[in-house]
């Protein structure tokens, strides 16, 4: 669903400041309140904006619990290798004399 853009609504990213200052015009004489085209199209905005940052946040979430978990599995892999006798140790073969000289 396309979001409707008014040339009324505020233009770069939303932030609590910018909402909190906004001054939407009012009816014309003769009628009380907001208009209604301008209300709804930054409610509009204004949930596009919020679901995209929720969105954003799940995502960085998911991210977060991956790398933590690939981190874990990491850490027991290597305290597993410390801790376990029966692991081959790699053995260190001393060089043949002719090939230092070279």
């Amino acid at each position: 669903m396309a979001v409707y853009r008014s040339r009324h609504t505020l233009t770069g990213p939303l932030t609590p400041d910018r909402v909190a200052a906004l001054d939407l015009p009012r009816t014309r004489l003769g009628r009380r309140g907001y208009q209604p085209d301008v209300v709804n199209a930054l409610l509009h905005r204004l949930a596009h904006e919020l679901h995209e940052q929720g969105r954003r946040l799940d995502l960085a979430e998911a991210e977060n619990h991956r790398i933590k978990n690939a981190l874990r599995t990491w850490q027991n892999q290597q305290t597993r290798n410390r801790h376990d006798p029966d692991r081959e140790r790699p053995t260190l073969v001393a060089a043949e004399p002719d090939i230092l000289d070279t």
